[in-house]
């Protein structure tokens, strides 16, 4: 039987805050994050929404020295707040662990450099397709720092965590499109079950909030258009969605072994209890029209979890807005589930965080876990008009009181990649959860 892994400590960095407390009741007043683009002038795309982080946040929340990270990519910025939190909110003193048992496990994307010329130039040319890769090599090299570009690698939120809290265990970062996080919080939770480690930092940051970012999801057809009305943009299940709104932001989670968090007296939010993954194996940027990755990844976890899917009390979708996506989810759901689908209440917190890529699972899985504690479903906001093809309880504009046992997070990504996490409660709610992380 393998070991069981339990989350103590958690932290957040979102559009609607990074207070645990704050961001909980933004989420369940329905409330959007989406708002016009600050972060670079974008008054000639045409998109020129996205769910930023609040200019007001700052490194300075956690302690730490702004200037010392001024130069670090926003994903950068992200993970390592929230990993302070995670491991302040957690109570635990890693330097009571041997070391070597605990490590890093993130799912952060690929950063963009900022304020590059080359970059900008590129993004210019994309966008009047004008694009010749060639006409670029020579600027690329002169612009090449290698010092710099350093700090750009996908893998360095993970390496500045482990520097910062002395964790000689596994370092790794999971590139897996939407599902990285997910897939990096699973494989993290597969570590300490085979003793491997007792306790890891895992969980996951992002930004596509840029001019490369904003282009290339246009050109892809990705990204609502509703410029004139960014808090109705984020519309997903809903008939008239056009596309999802970037995000931003991340979430970190203490996960240990949980003999260990026991005898250490600390108090527990979920086990989780159940991972799975599956690959469509069908196209890079198309779901499977039958989103048979969804369905096994989904069938997987309850299987590794020891549950039927009567079990579940609430599902928090991946559920972008865009119009395949949306739909393929949900038959995905019933596909999985059978016809208790139609009893499960679902939501899409897209519809208030925006979309925040590879950081998207680790941010949900915490909502997940403040569902689980609060006994509180977060709603769909901009749930107006149903799509007869999306057909279940999507717990629309307003939140719902319900106690839950078992919380399914779902998440499905480009290249065809999917991931299910399915959260345990264990014991009744922290007492102090909304204090926490503070």
């Amino acid at each position: 039987m393998h070991r069981r892994v339990v989350i103590t400590g958690m932290g957040i960095v979102t559009p609607l805050g990074h207070r645990l407390d704050g961001f909980w009741d933004n989420l369940t007043a329905g409330r959007s994050g989406v708002g016009p683009i600050s972060t670079f002038d974008a008054s000639e795309y045409p998109v020129r929404i996205a769910a930023e982080v609040p200019k007001s946040w700052s490194m300075e929340s956690v302690g730490e020295n702004s200037r010392q990270w001024a130069t670090a990519p926003r994903q950068t910025r992200f993970a390592l707040a929230a990993g302070i939190m995670a491991v302040r909110d957690s109570g635990i003193d890693l330097e009571r662990f041997d070391p070597r048992l605990s490590g890093v496990y993130l799912g952060c994307g690929e950063p963009f450099t900022p304020f590059s010329p080359l970059v900008d130039s590129i993004s210019q040319s994309l966008n009047d397709h004008s694009f010749q890769p060639a006409a670029y090599t020579d600027t690329a090299l002169r612009l090449f720092d290698p010092e710099s570009q350093r700090q750009f690698d996908p893998k360095m939120p993970a390496i500045a965590l482990a520097g910062r809290f002395n964790l000689q265990g596994p370092s790794v970062n999971c590139i897996a499109a939407c599902v990285s996080s997910s897939q990096a919080i699973g494989q993290a939770v597969r570590m300490i079950r085979r003793g491997e480690v007792n306790t890891m930092l895992c969980g996951g940051a992002h930004s596509c909030i840029h001019e490369l970012g904003v282009t290339g999801f246009s050109r892809l057809s990705a990204l609502s258009q509703q410029n004139a009305n960014p808090k109705q943009a984020a519309r997903p299940f809903d008939r008239s969605r056009d596309g999802f709104v970037i995000g931003e932001g991340g979430a970190l989670f203490v996960a240990e072994e949980f003999e260990q968090a026991r005898r250490r007296g600390a108090p527990i939010y979920a086990e989780i209890s159940g991972y799975g993954s599956a690959q469509d194996a069908f196209r890079i940027t198309d779901t499977h029209p039958e989103g048979r990755g969804c369905v096994q990844a989904i069938r997987r976890a309850l299987k590794d979890a020891g549950i039927d899917g009567e079990d579940l009390d609430y599902i928090n979708a991946h559920g972008t807005g865009t119009v395949l996506n949306d739909k393929v989810e949900t038959r995905s759901i019933k596909s999985a589930l059978g016809s208790v689908a139609y009893d499960i209440p679902v939501s899409s917190t897209k519809s208030m965080l925006g979309h925040a890529t590879t950081a998207c699972g680790a941010i949900e899985l915490a909502v997940s876990l403040m569902a689980m504690q609060t006994n509180t479903l977060p709603p769909t906001i901009n749930y107006d008009d149903p799509d007869p093809e999306c057909d279940l309880d999507y717990i629309p504009n307003v939140a719902r009181d319900a106690k839950c046992r078992h919380i399914l997070s779902n998440n499905i990504g480009f290249g065809g990649q999917n991931a299910a996490l399915i959260l345990s409660r264990v014991s009744e709610p922290r007492s102090y959860w909304q204090s926490a992380a503070a």
